[in-house]
């Protein structure tokens, strides 16, 4: 799908203030909770236009009449909520047999997000040098790294993500979430990580154990407000003479 565009600095696949901002993308929501499970774009200052009546529209933490001026922003965001967090998400490419994998090359993904202070997650298909296939996900609710390997699905990394703290009083309530792809990789062969679903002893997926080749697909979940999402080639060895936990964490 951007093969193409792997080698350009910069390929951006989400910003909530084109035209048509979902272009790339497909929505899911959960059909069983038709007025708590949607997305939405809206005003992040304002939150409007509100979504239909029939929907009950999270509110996010209320801010200091002071201390919270400027600390919203004045633009569309797309408002993605849902008490069931893996019936509702967009992902791109759309879930279609006649639509390739990304084919995104470029190692670092950012996302630009706003906490509304529920649970959060969202994931990257990753392929490695060899064609082998795995699943990073970073979730809010995740307490420690795992790998869960078995044979009805690819391998999967779960990893812990963290928001700044109300505490820390960032200069704005959104934050930038950047990894660095090729790092985790080496994770997908780590003993200590691995937890065998139960019966998939044998003949479970190749795990992803190359060096990194592209990413297949990004999916974001419920619950956040959402800007931007796009891959870079990012600082290269500097992401990579981080400790890869740091790179987890969002930024201030």
């Amino acid at each position: 799908m951007f093969a193409a565009a792997s080698t350009s600095p910069l390929v951006s696949l989400f910003s909530s203030s084109s035209s048509e901002p979902l272009a790339l993308f497909s929505v899911n929501t959960d059909p069983n909770l038709p007025s708590d499970s949607f997305a939405h774009l809206l005003d992040d200052a304002t939150s409007q236009p509100a979504p239909p009546e029939s929907v009950s529209l999270i509110s996010p933490h209320p801010l200091d009449s002071e201390r919270g001026k400027g600390r919203e922003l004045t633009q569309t965001v797309l408002h993605l909520q849902s008490p069931t967090l893996r019936t509702t998400y967009i992902r791109c490419p759309p879930e279609r047999e006649d639509v390739a994998d990304l084919g995104l090359g470029l190692p670092q993904l950012h996302l630009q997000v706003r906490n509304l202070g529920r649970e959060w997650s969202f994931e990257v298909g990753v392929v490695d040098v060899m064609g082998r296939r795995g699943t990073i996900r970073c979730s809010t609710f995740q307490k420690r790294p795992c790998l869960k390997h078995g044979a009805s699905r690819y391998p999967l990394l779960h990893l812990p993500l963290s928001f700044p703290k109300a505490s820390s009083t960032p200069l704005t309530t959104w934050t930038t979430v950047s990894i660095h792809l090729p790092s985790l990789m080496a994770h997908f062969s780590s003993p200590a990580f691995e937890e065998t679903e139960e019966g998939y002893s044998d003949g479970r997926l190749a795990l992803p154990r190359g060096r990194y080749s592209h990413s297949s697909y990004i999916k974001v979940y419920a619950t956040c407000r959402l800007r931007r999402i796009w891959f870079s080639q990012g600082a290269g060895s500097a992401a990579a003479e981080k400790p890869w936990e740091l790179q987890l964490y969002s930024e201030d």
